[in-house]
């Protein structure tokens, strides 16, 4: 025989249900849906915040749109067309020639300078090298008139000799022969004894000399016709 512990049969049915047991239950779950929905919503929100932009920005906006607008309306008034980025890099082609250019024309001013200098370095030293050796030409006048003396022989020959040559290799070469043609830029006359249009050197006081192109001393002379004797031979043979 079976007793009865008191507890229901069907604890599910709703009678056997407490009802603060079933109210709390309710509350709970409808918590929960209130949080996740307030959830949501604040994540809508934020979402909305962070999609819009700050009233500033968009007024800069607008103001550089403007001067955009104004920009291309104004170029096409004058006849221009807007600024695009082929223009752009036209334009930085057309400076890159122009720096080009700049450095071309620098590179060409500076080589001038290089030659100029070595021109005039050259003409100082040739200059010097010229004064030197007029400063010899006396000794070299004293050691003719030894020659036509007799006079220059034994050591002091040799020594005219070593002179000569030393001045040679610096291209000190003498001029003025008599019969020549006479150049009033390399000679210089102390008398004109001739009578026509035709002159020659007579007879050659002092020798002329040049360092290569370069006049050094000019030859002191007296003027004559052509075919006078004038006591040389070899002056005679030549104007022949």
């Amino acid at each position: 025989m079976t007793q009865d512990s008191g507890m229901p049969q069907n604890p599910g049915d709703p009678k056997y249900t407490d009802p603060e047991a079933t109210s709390a239950d309710r509350a709970e779950a409808a918590a929960e849906e209130a949080e996740e929905a307030q959830a949501v919503n604040d994540a809508q929100v934020d979402a909305a915040e962070e999609a819009q932009l700050d009233p500033t920005l968009d007024a800069d906006l607008e103001d550089a749109l403007a001067d955009v607008n104004v920009g291309e309306v104004e170029a096409e008034a004058e006849g221009d067309e807007p600024i695009s980025a082929g223009a752009a890099a036209n334009d930085v082609e057309a400076q890159l020639a122009e720096r080009t250019e700049d450095l071309q024309r620098l590179n060409a001013e500076y080589t001038n300078y290089r030659r100029r200098t070595e021109r005039d370095r050259q003409s100082v030293i040739e200059t010097a090298k010229a004064k030197v050796i007029s400063d010899l030409l006396p000794v070299l006048d004293d050691l003719d008139l030894a020659k036509q003396h007799g006079d220059l022989e034994g050591p002091l020959k040799a020594v005219a000799d070593k002179l000569r040559k030393a001045l040679e290799q610096h291209n000190l070469t003498a001029f003025g022969q008599e019969g020549e043609p006479f150049d009033p830029e390399m000679h210089e006359a102390v008398q004109d004894l001739s009578s026509g249009d035709e002159q020659v050197l007579g007879t050659v006081l002092r020798q002329g000399y040049r360092i290569g192109e370069r006049l050094v001393r000019n030859a002191l002379v007296i003027i004559a016709d052509p075919g006078e004797d004038s006591g040389s031979s070899e002056g005679t043979e030549q104007a022949d």
